[in-house]
Protein backbone atom coordinates (compact mmCIF):
# COMPACT_ATOMS: atom_id res chain seq x y z
CA UNK A 1 0.00 0.00 0.00
CA UNK A 2 1.11 3.51 -0.79
CA UNK A 3 -0.06 6.46 1.29
CA UNK A 4 -0.47 9.94 -0.16
CA UNK A 5 -0.90 12.95 2.09
CA UNK A 6 -2.35 16.37 1.25
CA UNK A 7 -1.85 18.32 4.45
CA UNK A 8 -3.26 21.51 5.92
CA UNK A 9 -2.75 23.28 9.26
CA UNK A 10 -3.38 20.59 11.83
CA UNK A 11 -5.06 18.03 9.57
CA UNK A 12 -4.57 16.18 6.30
CA UNK A 13 -6.31 14.14 3.65
CA UNK A 14 -4.79 10.65 3.54
CA UNK A 15 -5.38 8.41 0.52
CA UNK A 16 -4.06 4.86 0.50
CA UNK A 17 -3.84 3.00 -2.78
CA UNK A 18 -2.78 -0.44 -3.91
CA UNK A 19 0.03 -1.07 -6.40
CA UNK A 20 -2.56 -1.04 -9.20
CA UNK A 21 -3.73 2.45 -8.06
CA UNK A 22 -7.02 1.32 -6.54
CA UNK A 23 -8.05 3.48 -3.58
CA UNK A 24 -8.24 1.23 -0.54
CA UNK A 25 -8.79 3.94 2.09
CA UNK A 26 -9.31 7.68 2.22
CA UNK A 27 -9.78 9.68 5.36
CA UNK A 28 -9.10 12.90 7.16
CA UNK A 29 -6.39 12.57 9.78
CA UNK A 30 -5.66 14.97 12.59
CA UNK A 31 -2.07 16.17 12.79
CA UNK A 32 -2.29 17.88 16.18
CA UNK A 33 -4.13 17.12 19.38
CA UNK A 34 -7.34 19.01 20.24
CA UNK A 35 -6.78 22.36 21.89
CA UNK A 36 -3.20 22.73 20.63
CA UNK A 37 -2.28 25.64 18.36
CA UNK A 38 -2.26 24.50 14.73
CA UNK A 39 -0.09 27.36 13.43
CA UNK A 40 2.50 28.18 16.10
CA UNK A 41 4.66 30.41 13.89
CA UNK A 42 2.29 31.86 11.32
CA UNK A 43 -0.52 32.75 13.70
CA UNK A 44 -0.33 31.74 17.35
CA UNK A 45 3.28 32.74 18.03
CA UNK A 46 3.33 36.04 16.16
CA UNK A 47 3.39 38.20 19.26
CA UNK A 48 5.70 36.04 21.35
CA UNK A 49 9.41 36.55 21.82
CA UNK A 50 11.75 34.01 20.23
CA UNK A 51 12.11 31.90 23.37
CA UNK A 52 8.36 31.67 23.97
CA UNK A 53 7.77 31.00 20.26
CA UNK A 54 10.35 28.21 20.31
CA UNK A 55 8.61 26.69 23.34
CA UNK A 56 5.26 26.87 21.56
CA UNK A 57 6.69 25.27 18.42
CA UNK A 58 8.23 22.47 20.50
CA UNK A 59 4.87 21.87 22.21
CA UNK A 60 3.00 21.78 18.89
CA UNK A 61 5.65 19.57 17.27
CA UNK A 62 5.41 17.05 20.12
CA UNK A 63 1.62 17.12 19.90
CA UNK A 64 1.82 16.62 16.13
CA UNK A 65 4.11 13.63 16.59
CA UNK A 66 1.69 12.02 19.05
CA UNK A 67 -1.49 12.81 17.11
CA UNK A 68 -0.16 11.89 13.67
CA UNK A 69 1.46 8.73 15.01
CA UNK A 70 -1.84 7.56 16.49
CA UNK A 71 -3.66 8.37 13.23
CA UNK A 72 -1.07 6.50 11.14
CA UNK A 73 -1.30 3.50 13.47
CA UNK A 74 -5.10 3.44 13.10
CA UNK A 75 -4.82 3.73 9.35
CA UNK A 76 -2.20 0.98 9.03
CA UNK A 77 -4.27 -1.34 11.24
CA UNK A 78 -7.32 -0.86 8.97
CA UNK A 79 -5.52 -1.86 5.78
CA UNK A 80 -5.35 -5.36 4.28
CA UNK A 81 -1.63 -5.00 3.47
CA UNK A 82 1.26 -3.04 4.97
CA UNK A 83 2.07 0.51 3.92
CA UNK A 84 5.37 0.71 2.04
CA UNK A 85 5.57 4.42 1.29
CA UNK A 86 4.26 7.84 2.21
CA UNK A 87 4.16 10.72 -0.26
CA UNK A 88 4.33 14.28 1.03
CA UNK A 89 4.45 17.68 -0.61
CA UNK A 90 8.08 18.68 -1.03
CA UNK A 91 9.72 21.39 1.05
CA UNK A 92 13.00 23.20 0.39
CA UNK A 93 15.90 21.02 1.56
CA UNK A 94 17.63 24.10 2.94
CA UNK A 95 14.61 25.31 4.92
CA UNK A 96 16.02 26.96 8.07
CA UNK A 97 15.84 25.20 11.41
CA UNK A 98 16.48 28.31 13.53
CA UNK A 99 13.24 29.60 15.05
CA UNK A 100 14.31 33.24 14.75
CA UNK A 101 14.86 32.80 11.00
CA UNK A 102 11.66 30.79 10.53
CA UNK A 103 9.67 33.66 12.03
CA UNK A 104 10.83 36.06 9.30
CA UNK A 105 9.58 36.56 5.76
CA UNK A 106 9.70 34.57 3.50
CA UNK A 107 9.84 31.57 5.84
CA UNK A 108 7.12 32.56 8.32
CA UNK A 109 4.22 31.71 5.98
CA UNK A 110 5.57 28.20 5.30
CA UNK A 111 7.20 27.24 8.59
CA UNK A 112 4.20 25.52 10.18
CA UNK A 113 3.45 23.58 7.02
CA UNK A 114 7.05 22.41 6.75
CA UNK A 115 6.97 21.35 10.40
CA UNK A 116 3.98 19.05 9.78
CA UNK A 117 5.61 17.50 6.72
CA UNK A 118 8.86 16.94 8.60
CA UNK A 119 7.01 15.27 11.47
CA UNK A 120 5.14 13.01 9.03
CA UNK A 121 8.38 12.11 7.25
CA UNK A 122 10.02 11.22 10.58
CA UNK A 123 7.05 9.03 11.53
CA UNK A 124 7.14 7.28 8.15
CA UNK A 125 10.87 6.60 8.44
CA UNK A 126 10.37 5.25 11.97
CA UNK A 127 7.85 2.76 10.54
CA UNK A 128 10.22 1.68 7.77
CA UNK A 129 8.18 3.37 5.03
CA UNK A 130 9.84 5.04 2.08
CA UNK A 131 9.18 8.77 1.89
CA UNK A 132 8.52 10.35 -1.50
CA UNK A 133 8.23 14.08 -1.99
CA UNK A 134 6.05 15.63 -4.68
CA UNK A 135 5.38 19.05 -6.14
CA UNK A 136 1.70 19.86 -5.69
CA UNK A 137 1.43 21.86 -8.89
CA UNK A 138 2.79 19.03 -11.09
CA UNK A 139 1.87 15.73 -9.49
CA UNK A 140 -1.54 15.22 -11.12
CA UNK A 141 -0.15 16.01 -14.56
CA UNK A 142 2.78 13.64 -13.98
CA UNK A 143 0.47 10.86 -12.78
CA UNK A 144 -1.80 11.36 -15.80
CA UNK A 145 1.21 10.97 -18.08
CA UNK A 146 2.14 7.70 -16.35
CA UNK A 147 -1.44 6.40 -16.49
CA UNK A 148 -2.08 7.44 -20.10
CA UNK A 149 -5.61 6.60 -21.23
CA UNK A 150 -6.49 5.33 -17.72
CA UNK A 151 -5.84 8.73 -16.09
CA UNK A 152 -9.44 9.94 -15.82
CA UNK A 153 -10.67 6.55 -14.65
CA UNK A 154 -8.01 6.17 -11.94
CA UNK A 155 -7.95 9.78 -10.69
CA UNK A 156 -11.66 10.60 -10.87
CA UNK A 157 -13.58 7.32 -10.52
CA UNK A 158 -13.12 7.03 -6.73
CA UNK A 159 -15.75 9.77 -6.35
CA UNK A 160 -18.30 7.55 -8.11
CA UNK A 161 -17.27 4.32 -6.39
CA UNK A 162 -16.58 5.70 -2.89
CA UNK A 163 -18.87 8.71 -2.90
CA UNK A 164 -18.03 12.19 -1.67
CA UNK A 165 -15.80 13.63 -0.59
CA UNK A 166 -13.40 13.31 -3.50
CA UNK A 167 -11.70 16.68 -3.84
CA UNK A 168 -8.58 18.09 -5.42
CA UNK A 169 -6.69 17.09 -2.25
CA UNK A 170 -7.79 13.47 -2.69
CA UNK A 171 -6.77 13.43 -6.37
CA UNK A 172 -3.42 15.01 -5.52
CA UNK A 173 -2.74 12.49 -2.75
CA UNK A 174 -3.68 9.61 -5.07
CA UNK A 175 -1.52 11.04 -7.86
CA UNK A 176 1.38 11.20 -5.39
CA UNK A 177 1.01 7.47 -4.64
CA UNK A 178 1.18 6.76 -8.36
CA UNK A 179 4.40 8.73 -8.70
CA UNK A 180 5.87 6.86 -5.71
CA UNK A 181 5.47 3.56 -7.56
Amino acid sequence: MRLGIAHHFGWAVAVTASADHRVVDRRRIELVEPGVAAAPIHHDGKHLDDTAAADLVAKVRASAARAASAELDRLAAALPEPIVSMSLRAWPPDFPEDIEVRRRVPYEARADSVMYRQVLAELAHARGWDVHLYEAKDVERQAAAVLGSRADEVLDSPRATLGPPWTKDHRMALAATIMAG
